[in-house]
């Protein structure tokens, strides 16, 4: 019997939701929300958003996430007075997460060229980095185990694909996975000599709960449609589907309008539906 092809799902603004909702609900597709890990989002603002997500997700019954905020920070941060508001930030968008009936929270890794270089000279800084991270993450994870929500660890300027892998696995909770960004890792790939995306794949196995599909052409963060870059989308489907199990599919593009372009591209291979 063939296999199944898998579903794609979307990550979407409040306002893109409203323009796809038919689409979405029709088959229960992943979703990702994105409109609420902004900083200048006040917390009065928010309530509104939650209100107006709760209308939009009425009578949809598929798995939802919301990507977690990132801006002007990372994971690994060093300053005590800095990680507070960073966990702040994190716990807010999580709460809002279990709130909407949310499993997932998307994270961004903090691995970098510079970083990643400065390990391999000196490999005390790969267990310093680990335990800032651990010291930013610990009341974050703590929540999401008690929430029932998982925080997924995106590739964003990582080399090595296998050390956000490992980083999640050390903070030994089962609400830590891990997410892959296609785009992300074509660009390094392209750019700066990291593996092609299909070895991300391969690296996370079984971890990899979640992927950002958009495509690029090695040149910035363009979040293309799947098929206007340069990514192997055949490879990255044949690696996606020799995991235990098949994680989320989300398209993430900036052209989130048209964002059933890709879809219908990916369709047409028959790589997914």
């Amino acid at each position: 019997m063939a296999k199944e092809l898998p579903l794609l799902g979307a990550a979407l603004s409040l306002d893109m939701l409203a323009h796809h909702r038919d689409w979405i609900v029709a088959d229960q597709r992943d979703l990702e929300l994105q409109s609420f890990c902004w900083p200048n989002a006040t917390d009065a603002d928010l309530r509104k958003m939650v209100a107006r997500a709760k209308d939009l997700l009425d009578g949809y019954t598929g798995r939802l996430g919301l990507h977690g905020p990132f801006t002007s920070f990372n994971i690994d941060c060093a300053d005590p007075e800095i990680v507070e508001i960073i966990r702040a930030r994190m716990l807010r968008v999580l709460e809002i997460t279990a709130e909407l009936g949310g499993d997932q929270m998307v994270i961004h890794s903090p691995y970098t060229l510079w970083k990643e270089a400065d390990l391999e000279q000196n490999p005390a800084n790969a267990f310093i980095q680990v335990e800032r991270v651990r010291y930013v993450l610990t009341p974050v994870i703590e929540r999401a185990e008690e929430l029932g929500v998982t925080l997924v660890i995106e590739n964003c300027e990582d080399i090595t694909p296998n050390l956000r892998v490992e980083l999640a696995a050390k903070m030994k909770s089962e609400a830590v996975k891990v997410s892959l960004d296609t785009g992300h890792a074509q660009f390094m790939h392209r750019s700066c000599g990291a593996p092609p995306v299909d070895v991300f794949v391969h690296a996370a196995g079984a971890a990899l709960e979640h992927v950002h599909l958009q495509d690029i052409d090695g040149y910035g963060d363009r979040h293309w449609h799947p098929g206007e870059g340069t990514i192997a989308w055949h490879l990255v489907f044949k690696a996606l589907g020799k995991l235990p199990k098949m994680p989320r599919l989300i398209l993430e593009v900036n052209d989130e309008i048209g964002v059933r372009k890709g879809a219908e591209y990916l369709e047409s291979l028959g790589l997914a539906r």
